[in-house]
């Protein structure tokens, strides 16, 4: 029970880290795949007018 404190705020930053890793993994992902996301969307515009 002594270390019931400690083990509370170590699970807390365990989220954070994988809050933070995730949001790094998304961020990469759009950078890579945004121009051809907005080239699809560009195309798909073009069609429809």
């Amino acid at each position: 029970m002594l270390f019931s404190p400690k083990e509370k705020g170590q699970g807390l930053v365990e989220y954070a880290l994988i809050l933070v890793l995730v949001a790094i993994v998304v961020i990469a992902a759009l950078t890579l795949l945004g121009p051809t996301i907005g080239g699809i969307f560009s195309s798909i515009d073009t069609e429809l007018s």
